[in-house]
């Protein structure tokens, strides 16, 4: 005799369907009843007014506003428009290991926090020093990389 394909997942998995089926069409008719109750279909249309706000009536023509074709522009700023940023910037050095070779520097304009390596470090620093230097993508972020103290 073959044994029965039905396991206890697969009838709970199909039980699961068929509640949510039940459940799916309970709210369909309470959306139906709900609306016969009411009599109401909610906003036909969908009408935009001089502010560009969705309203339900229809915008005042007298406040219509025509462009001219050429007044559109669709584009990004040239980089040639964009000011130049000094790439030098301004910090603290926060912490300084000297043995291990590493450490930190706060830039004193937007007080993020730059790691540092002995090998981009031009003048000796220590921690609490007032410091110049760049900045440069490394693997994990950006690396402040020609330090001076200043």
């Amino acid at each position: 005799m073959a044994k029965s394909q039905q396991t206890f997942s697969k009838s709970e998995k199909e039980k699961k369907r068929l509640k949510k089926r039940q459940d799916k069409q309970k709210k369909m008719d309470a959306r139906k009843a709900e609306k016969e109750e009411n009599g109401s279909n909610g906003i036909q249309f969908a009408y935009v007014d001089h502010n560009g706000n969705l309203t339900d009536t229809p915008p005042d023509p007298d406040l219509k506003v025509e462009y001219e074709l050429e007044d559109i522009q669709i584009s990004v700023t040239k980089k040639e428009d964009l000011p130049e940023e000094d790439p030098v910037r301004k910090g603290k050095v926060s912490f300084f290991d000297s043995s291990k070779g590493f450490g930190f520097i706060i830039d004193t304009e937007n007080n993020e926090k730059y790691f540092t390596h002995i090998s981009g470090i031009i003048d000796e620093i220590t921690e609490n020093d007032k410091v110049s230097f760049e900045l440069e993508k490394g693997m994990r972020g950006l690396n402040a990389v020609k330090v001076k103290k200043i």
